[in-house]
């Protein structure tokens, strides 16, 4: 008989195997000696200790689910309990009963964070669906579409919910993009009849412009130009193949219009620049009449200088002010001498401007004595009230004076 601590071999070949429970028979041998048969089954034992070892290992450090984790170990807590191995069983029953704990504790674990997973996932579902009802109602209609197709790609990445709560979420975020989508497709259909109304209304201002291009009336037909364009920017945009072909139509009929404006303006400006310099020599002729010696003289000479000037023509715009102010200037030098003539001429005028001058003179003594007269009874209310109308009275009675004096006194 042969044995070791945790087997033996009888005499009749039969192999045992110690545990807790006392000795149990594995096997029986024939094939060789009961040193072989001994070998044979700690082999067997080894392989138990092995598997148990890649079990432990996988379920430490996998994704190895709970349900295959425990199958495992049920088939090899049989093979330990068929005691078909020698060494020490108790102590893989032990290993393997420490396995079922730890697989529990793990599914209880993977069952928690599933829940919270859960949990999370309909926390974010919800807040897609939030933010897809709100964008279904947006006009932003690149941006808030490029948004729900992200969030379509969000939600796919989401863990799937129980099917009650997971269909009645993606029924509303479905609703959302379709609501959206509707809008959307009304609106461009809105949007392309009126691209349409604007392509009629500018096919019609293109051949307005056009029409207009020839044209020699200068003022009103750039009056008109202008009128077309406000037309145009208020018709608002046509198609995009349409509005770049009706624009450089439109354009172009204008520039054709104002570039022949532009070169009879040129033509224009150079004939009003000589125009220029003929008014400024006559305006030099003019001031040399300045001041007047001889009034008939003058008056005739003007006469000639302005028949002249008229015979000339327009000059330019921004030169015209000063060049015509010359010869307003030495007009009303001829004025002022004429009217300064008459003045000591005309008796009538001077009589009355005499009269005149003295009806002031008796107004303000009238008012010098009522000043005093309040300053003297302590009403100087009073005198201030009239020394206000005394400094009126007096400046009209200055200009009356200076007027009289040009009568010659």
């Amino acid at each position: 008989m042969s044995s070791d601590p945790w087997g033996r071999v009888d005499e009749t070949g039969t192999v045992y195997v110690r545990t807790a429970d006392g000795e149990k028979v594995v096997g029986s041998w024939q094939a060789g000696t009961p040193e072989e048969a001994l070998a044979y089954f700690e082999r067997k034992y080894e392989g138990l200790v092995v598997e148990i070892g890649l079990l432990e290992r996988r379920v430490r450090t996998t994704d190895l689910p709970a349900k295959d984790a425990q199958t495992a170990i049920e088939h090899l807590r049989t093979q330990v309990d068929e005691h078909h191995a020698v060494g020490d069983l108790d102590a893989l029953r032990v290993r393997l009963d420490k396995l079922v704990s730890t697989v529990d504790s793990r599914r209880e674990e993977r069952k928690v964070q599933k829940a919270k997973q859960t949990d999370e996932a309909r926390t974010a579902k919800d807040a897609l669906v939030v933010e897809a009802e709100q964008l279904a109602q947006s006009d932003q209609w690149r941006s808030a579409g490029e948004r729900l197709r992200a969030l379509v790609d969000i939600w796919k990445g989401l863990p799937r919910l129980d099917r009650k709560s997971d269909d009645e979420l993606w029924h509303r975020f479905s609703h959302a993009r379709s609501a959206f989508s509707k809008r959307r497709k009304a609106h461009f259909a809105s949007l392309d009849a009126q691209r349409e109304d604007a392509r009629k209304v500018k096919e019609k201002l293109v051949a307005e412009a056009e029409a207009l291009s020839k044209s020699a009336d200068w003022g009103p037909t750039a009056a008109r130009y202008r009128e077309l364009m406000e037309s145009w920017k208020a018709a608002g945009r046509a198609q995009r193949e349409s509005e770049d072909d009706l624009w450089n139509r439109f354009r172009g009929a204008q520039d054709v219009f104002f570039a022949a404006r532009s070169e009879v303006f040129a033509e224009r400006d150079a004939e009003q620049v000589e125009n220029l310099k003929l008014k400024e020599e006559l305006a030099d002729e003019a001031e040399k009449l300045v001041p007047v010696t001889d009034l008939k003289a003058a008056r005739a000479a003007f006469r000639s200088l302005n028949e002249r000037w008229e015979a000339i023509g327009h000059v330019p715009r921004d030169a015209r002010p000063k060049v015509e102010g010359r010869m307003h200037s030495v007009e009303r030098a001829i004025q002022e001498t004429e009217e300064g003539e008459w003045r000591r001429t005309n008796p009538e005028a001077r009589a009355r401007a005499a009269g005149l001058t003295g009806q002031l003179q008796a107004a303000v003594d009238k008012l010098r004595g009522q000043i005093d007269a309040a300053r003297a009874q302590g009403n100087n209310s009073k005198a201030d009230k009239l020394s206000r109308e005394l400094e009126g009275r007096q400046a009209l009675l200055d200009q009356a004076l200076k007027g009289l004096e040009e009568f010659g006194g």
